[in-house]
């Protein structure tokens, strides 16, 4: 197939870009030319997402079996998507998040259908330009782009719905490191007094789904994430075992009338996914305690 990946530079995006091209996939990386593309064989096209004439022009008279957009965080980037590749892509899918989640407390894992797409509100003139704006309204930038595209799309749509996603000594975010480095040190980690269990996925496993859905003829939203819901202790357990070190949890207040900053990973509200769709689909997920010692250990290393 002819794949398009817009971004997709670093972290499970390049794993996933070696994985189509290894599956004999014509790849094609499309980002703002900041990055260089992660194998030299791949066509590069350089262009700013946010701006729809230099698109047009860049893209010009392309067309592609599948767009894999890693990149796509706000409903106005979703509507020039929507135009751009009207003609010009058979299927289209985009990179979401468990945080479409984030205003939900269930005491069961949350099926696709917990999110009414149909129900978003969605905002294009709110300021998704203002990166601070952006990061601060992630899982609601996410949601309302997912909304955009369920609305009507000129090619067949799927969205995918990554869980918290650990592994890798490349691993960017540095959430994992911030427990290693407390562990090690045995300095306090703030967390809520009541701190909900997630749903995970390694590194290497959402690049594998990715690979997958982007073969698979699936639409609409489907959850990604490994069987086996995780608390921060258990990471921290983890952590533990491998570098020595003690944990120390802080309870801090984050009520409506106490605010306190909690550890990432740490969560007042559940929203573990549940994954049965893409198992539907005939998608074999591993258990978060195949990989966790793994995470942990590449964590560690690049700590060091």
């Amino acid at each position: 197939m002819d794949v398009l990946v817009i971004g997709g530079s670093r972290y499970f995006g390049k794993r996933v870009i070696a994985l189509l091209r290894k599956s004999g996939h014509r790849i094609t990386v499309l980002n703002r030319g900041t990055s260089p593309v992660p194998d030299a064989g791949i066509e590069h096209l350089v262009a700013d997402r946010d701006d729809e004439a230099a698109l047009e022009s860049v893209l010009a008279d392309r067309s592609f079996d599948v767009v894999l957009d890693q990149v796509c965080y706000t409903p106005r980037q979703a509507e020039t998507a929507r135009r751009v590749f009207a003609g010009r892509a058979r299927r289209y899918v985009m990179t979401s998040t468990v945080e479409v989640y984030e205003h939900e407390d269930s005491p069961v894992p949350l099926p696709e259908t917990a999110l009414d797409l149909a129900s978003v509100a969605v905002d294009t003139g709110a300021p998704w330009d203002d990166p601070a704006f952006r990061d601060a309204y992630y899982g609601e930038g996410k949601r309302q782009a997912e909304a955009v595209f369920a609305a009507g799309s000129p090619f067949a749509w799927a969205s995918v719905r990554v869980a918290h996603v650990l592994g890798g000594d490349d691993d960017f975010t540095g959430r994992l490191d911030h427990y290693v480095r407390r562990v090690r040190a045995g300095e306090p980690i703030a967390v809520p007094a009541v701190n909900r269990p997630a749903t995970y996925v390694y590194v290497e496993e959402i690049a594998a789904f990715l690979a997958w859905a982007v073969e698979a003829d699936f639409t609409g939203p489907v959850n990604a994430h490994s069987h086996g819901p995780l608390r921060t202790a258990d990471l921290c357990a983890e952590i533990e075992r491998q570098v020595g070190g003690r944990t120390v949890f802080q309870e801090v207040g984050v009520g409506e009338s106490e605010v306190g900053e909690v550890s990432p990973f740490s969560f007042v509200r559940s929203y573990g996914m549940d994954n049965s769709r893409a198992t539907e689909f005939g998608y074999s997920f591993t258990h978060s305690s195949e990989w966790l010692a793994r995470a942990v250990s590449e964590a560690v290393g690049a700590a060091r």
